[in-house]
């Protein structure tokens, strides 16, 4: 290559290397921010505040009352440990038609995605392309849809939440829920 030609790539080697640290220095954190422009904010938004993060009940143990349940279809989330050396999981208790209570796992099984208690019907219908007449458990990653209201093959027998569509292997694992008085107890996993 010609001498003219590597002191020109050198030079623009250094704009671009000068350039790139005046970039980071600029967007430094020790800096201000710059002010933006932000929107005006109706009364009504101004006047609601954050509710504060709800503590979810780690079972075994009472997870939710009969009270905060007594609508079918009605849920509460809670944590439960499988357990004593494992991380709580994720789980829910739903107030079935019927006055039953049931509890799953919000882990996928044998899978890592989180399932979603699904209430709006026109949701099942978008995302999962499924025409609902009642609440389902969905799948997001596989899109597997579970029936609350009909059982399916678990591998010690039936267990609610038959696969009504999609590639899952079996129903979400079941928790063991108990009704003493008003208290709604999860006891253990299946």
């Amino acid at each position: 290559m010609p001498v003219g030609w590597n002191r020109l790539l050198m030079t623009a080697g250094l704009v671009i290397a000068a350039g790139l640290l005046w970039r980071i220095h600029k967007s430094s954190p020790t800096e201000p921010a710059q002010p933006r422009a932000s929107r005006v904010l109706s009364p009504s938004e101004t006047a609601e505040k954050p509710k504060p993060a709800e503590v979810a009940p780690v079972a075994p143990g009472w997870v939710a009352t009969t009270d905060e349940l007594a609508r079918p279809w009605s849920a509460k989330r809670f944590l439960i440990r499988a357990s004593p050396t494992t991380e709580p999981i994720h789980a829910i208790v739903v107030h079935l038609p019927g006055g039953a209570y049931w509890g799953f796992s919000l882990r996928e099984p044998y899978g890592d995605c989180e399932l979603e208690y699904v209430t709006d019907l026109k949701k099942l219908q978008t995302d999962y392309h499924f025409h609902a007449v009642h609440p389902m458990v969905g799948d997001p990653c596989t899109g597997a849809l579970f029936d609350l209201m009909r059982y399916g093959s678990g591998p010690g027998g039936l267990v609610r939440g038959e696969v009504e569509q999609g590639a899952a292997i079996r129903p979400p694992l079941a928790i063991e829920i108990e009704r003493r008085g008003k208290q709604i107890v999860a006891v253990r996993t299946e």
